[in-house]
């Protein structure tokens, strides 16, 4: 049987965003231009991999799922040709945590089927259609941002990490983005509020960089990542369901996605990918290196066969429906072919009045719209709720049969947690708890 795989502007203009009125550019939610897209739906055909380099190479895959754009793309330099790279370059650029996340996707084909940082019409093209000009599908734009007056096309920077040579590129687009535009458009909103507009408004620099990179090395890292290639080789044969979060897993988390393996659209003798991004997310989240040791603890505490586990070294917008389908598309290179859409997946709230800035199901619907064009197949996640009779059921479960949930939220987790009081074993895995704390 055919394997399948499951699983803002000028800093000094930043606060300029504030007064921005979403319509007054024609802005609509995500979940509207998903009502207008079911009544005019406009099929789009897609176009051969998009390749902006002839040395970006097809890969061996043990996964058959087609990575996306036709091509897994690798743009590692052979070894022997690192130095000469290096020699060629005129300027060095120390790469931000963010930064290089980007730069590693990039390289081992995370982000097929680009090669390299997206020019100005790519990044237009990808914020106002979350589009490539080719047609193509791509949630949000990939590009490299910098203060640097001097850095003029043409010019090859070596960019650096953590004192590490990690990738040579060549500038062949610069410009001065919009960058509330940008922002309404992949955000939903230009607020300083959302933490994925602070992110662009005011850790971006003035202007944007465009051009193919090589890649020279990889990153290291507190948390290991598998390149697509690796994860491809390690999944087994049948249907394996992708499941990405940003946080540690607790009961009610691992419940959720063992329980996909039950959906109408996948096989139950299939797998678990749990796939968690490692990079940064927004202010307040537990650190990188910290959530990778709760998912190491855990994964020896359950070892459980069904279950596999990588690291993403991917950096979090909090772009709610935009960002659903950048996981879908990342997956999908990593060989997956179902993705499970949480409820409210990759949300935020506004910093000052703590709303959310995305419906609990937008990223569902939007992802669901746009699933049989990206050839990923979502798989919704159940509403558990864990109750004394019955352990984790459905919430629907629950108020049929009239059984009271049971409820932590995670401001009282946190409290408890901090004053070393005992974690319900219904809520936490007792190893992720012991972590916690030992990094508290």
């Amino acid at each position: 049987r055919e394997s399948r795989v499951v699983t803002i502007m000028d800093r000094s203009c930043a606060l300029a965003l504030l007064a921005l009125a979403p319509a007054a550019l024609g802005f609509q939610s995500p979940a509207a231009s998903l009502r207008a897209a079911r009544g005019n739906a406009v099929s789009v055909a897609h176009a051969s991999a998009y390749a902006r380099s002839p040395s970006a190479a097809a890969l061996r895959m043990v996964a058959t799922a087609e990575p996306h754009g036709g091509k897994l793309v690798n743009l590692m330099a052979d070894p022997a040709k690192v130095e000469e790279l290096k020699k060629e370059c005129t300027k060095t650029i120390e790469l931000t945590d963010r930064q290089s996340c980007d730069v590693e996707l990039l390289c081992v084909g995370g982000f097929s089927p680009l090669t390299g940082f997206m020019n100005e019409e790519e990044y237009t093209s990808v914020h106002k259609t979350h589009r490539l000009p080719s047609g193509l599908l791509f949630g949000l734009p990939v590009v490299m941002d910098t203060d640097d007056e001097s850095i003029k096309i043409g010019d090859k920077l070596l960019l650096r990490y953590m004192d590490k040579d990690i990738a040579v590129m060549t500038v062949e687009s610069k410009w001065m983005p919009d960058k509330a535009v940008e922002c309404i458009n992949c955000y939903g909103t230009a607020t300083l509020e959302h933490p994925g507009v602070r992110m662009v408004a005011m850790e971006r620099g003035k202007y944007y960089i465009g051009g193919p990179i090589v890649g020279l090395d990889r990153p290291v890292r507190d948390f290991p990542c598998k390149t697509p290639q690796e994860v491809r080789e390690m999944l087994p044969e049948g249907d394996v369901v992708a499941f990405q979060c940003r946080n540690p897993v607790h009961r009610a988390h691992y419940e959720l996605f063992t329980r996909a393996l039950t959906a109408d659209n996948v096989d139950p003798k299939g797998t678990v990918l749990v796939h968690p991004t490692c990079g940064p997310t927004q202010e307040g989240d537990i650190p990188g290196p910290v959530r990778y040791k709760t998912y190491e603890v855990l994964k020896e505490e359950v070892k459980n066969p069904q279950v596999q586990w990588a690291y993403l070294p991917y950096s979090m917008h909090m772009a709610g429906p935009r960002e659903a389908m950048q996981h879908m598309i990342i997956r999908k290179n990593y060989g997956c072919t179902h993705f499970i859409i949480g409820r409210d997946m990759a949300g935020s709230k506004s910093s000052v009045t703590e709303e959310d800035f995305y419906g609990p199901y937008d990223a569902q619907e939007f992802a669901a719209t746009h699933s049989e064009e990206l050839g990923v197949k979502t798989v919704p996640s159940l509403n558990l709720v864990y109750t004394a009779e019955k352990g984790y059921i459905t919430a629907d479960e629950a108020k049929a049969e009239e059984l009271k949930p049971l409820k932590l939220s995670g401001t009282k987790f946190r409290k408890m947690l901090r004053a070393g009081e005992d974690i319900p074993e219904w809520f936490a895995f007792k190893s992720v708890v012991e972590v916690l704390r030992a990094n508290a």
